[in-house]
């Protein structure tokens, strides 16, 4: 039998950045994953480091992607230094087509300090030549904003926790169940063996309220599929994050660029469909006629851990002593990661948090439970 000061429960994005930050706690921690880690919808997302469409989140969510913002950058460049992998920040700004919000938009800028301002035809085009021309005559624009590459970020990730002595990844350890005895967590039963711990945090996604449900526990987290496709071009026929109805188009350092992406609550099914292929190609080519030109290398799905008014759950239990969570990001899992991670890290250790840690409480008001995204 395996004992463990902490076990984490989920591989992705939120379980890796946990272990990141109770790095230097000298527990003895082990991160569980039932398939690959960094897999699964941390994997298959976009990178953009903003929620799409800002000024529509609940303040809660701004405040994590706010403090994740600024800190994104040194992260990076830190990540990079210890795995030799690097997670290709980049700082290129994000266009907006859709400008029929600008007075709500520059009302949440003016009040969070976010640089955003509206632009002309001219200036729309100089940023990008290729945007058709016919149909966008101004757009928002908000130069500060930067993207990872996810599955570039989570290898950087993973390499860097693997060198660290105190924290053991697993693979292929599915959860069989979590263990208490009067409302103190005990352990954890993988197919594979048992790890006792006091401490057990739940980053397992858009999984988290099944693993839960055992415990007589219900957390709004439910899946969203999200496809979405890449085609190769060649460097700079995009060079800015662009983003209109909902989808966007983001160019990689190489010249591949990503379009995604759908929403679909579809429950756990997890399989690529002909139509969203179909839509996602047909809004990247009337964006960018030049596309036609390319084709698409591959598509791919993920699914997301929708949670209500897209606001995650960071925290403790407030009756199970040692149980822990940070789940329920939605589509912001990546910009939202960094200050989730910190924040329970600071619960756990019993700091100061960086942030009031209130708004994201197992039991604090999100709004209608049966709305699972915001945008």
């Amino acid at each position: 039998m395996q004992v463990y000061d902490c076990v984490i429960i989920g591989g992705g994005i939120s379980g890796l950045l946990t272990a990141w930050f109770l790095r230097e706690t000298g527990m003895h921690i082990a991160l569980l994953e039932s398939g690959r880690i960094g897999r699964e919808s941390s994997w298959a997302g976009g990178g953009i480091l903003s929620p799409l469409y800002p000024w529509r989140y609940d303040e809660a969510v701004t405040a994590l992607a706010s403090y994740s913002q600024k800190h994104y950058h040194k992260f990076a460049k830190n990540l990079y230094e210890k795995s030799r992998i690097d997670p290709e920040y980049v700082r290129n700004g994000l266009l907006i087509l859709d400008t029929d919000e600008y007075q709500q938009a520059d009302s949440w800028a003016k009040n969070h300090q976010a640089h955003l301002e509206k632009i002309d035809f001219d200036m729309l085009h100089f940023y990008e030549p290729e945007l058709t021309e016919q149909k966008h005559a101004e757009a928002l624009w908000m130069p500060e904003i930067g993207q990872l590459r996810n599955p570039r970020l989570l290898k950087s990730l993973h390499e860097s926790l693997r060198l660290i002595e105190n924290i053991t990844l697993l693979e292929q350890h599915p959860v069989v169940e979590i263990k208490q005895t009067q409302q103190h967590i005990t352990g954890v039963a993988t197919a594979q063996e048992f790890f006792a711990t006091e401490r057990v945090v739940v980053t397992a996604g858009a999984w988290s309220g099944l693993l839960l449900k055992s415990l007589g526990i219900q957390i709004h987290v439910m899946p969203v599929r999200g496809q979405m496709i890449l085609f190769t071009a060649q460097p700079g026929l995009v060079s800015r994050l662009v983003l209109a109805n909902g989808h966007y188009i983001i160019p990689r350092r190489d010249g591949c660029l990503l379009v995604g992406s759908t929403v679909e609550e579809n429950g756990f099914e997890k399989y690529i469909t002909e139509s969203a292929a179909q839509d996602l190609k047909y809004f990247a080519l009337s964006l960018i006629p030049r596309l036609a030109d390319y084709t698409v290398l591959k598509q791919w799905v993920g699914l997301r851990p929708g949670s209500p008014s897209g606001i995650p759950y960071i925290g403790s239990h407030p009756e199970i002593n040692g149980l822990y969570f940070n789940t329920g990001h939605f589509r912001n899992g990546v910009v939202t990661g960094l200050a989730s991670a910190q924040l329970l890290a600071d619960i756990i250790q019993n700091r100061s948090p960086i942030l009031d840690s209130s708004p994201y409480a197992i039991d604090a008001e999100r709004g209608d439970p049966s709305c699972y995204h915001n945008s």
